[in-house]
């Protein structure tokens, strides 16, 4: 017998290989699970673990658990044919999405601070 969290991972496995959820998509919150399921927020949490150590779901933080995009390498899956999405290619990603929300953090930070400094106001001093 499967235990609560395996019995969820496989479920949004299931999901993701049936097209219910797509790369990109946003996996269910641990609330909406735990309801779904009637399981424990460590039980939905060992299940997202589960998810993104098979490369099926990637954490994106502040923001949730999404389906990983398929690596561009071809992953040949599993011996029961499953073909996981995820690895390196949605690391990359991920990483790659940060940066760039990181990047426009300190883009709009500058120019806050170019704005303050062409008023000739210094906050702080």
């Amino acid at each position: 017998m499967l235990l609560t969290f395996e019995v969820i991972a496989e479920a949004l496995r299931e999901r993701i290989r049936s097209g219910g959820l797509k790369p990109g998509d946003a996996l269910p919150t641990q609330a909406v699970l735990m309801a779904e399921y009637g399981a424990s927020s460590l039980s939905v949490q060992k299940a997202m673990a589960l998810l993104k150590q098979d490369g099926y779901a990637i954490s994106r933080p502040g923001k949730g658990a999404f389906v990983a995009h398929p690596d561009a390498d071809g992953d040949s899956g599993d011996e029961a044919g499953n073909t996981p999405v995820g690895g390196t290619a949605a690391r990359v990603e991920a990483l790659e999405l940060a940066l760039a929300e990181t990047l426009e953090q300190l883009t709009a930070l500058r120019a806050r601070v170019e704005a303050l400094e062409a008023g000739g106001t210094e906050r702080g001093r």
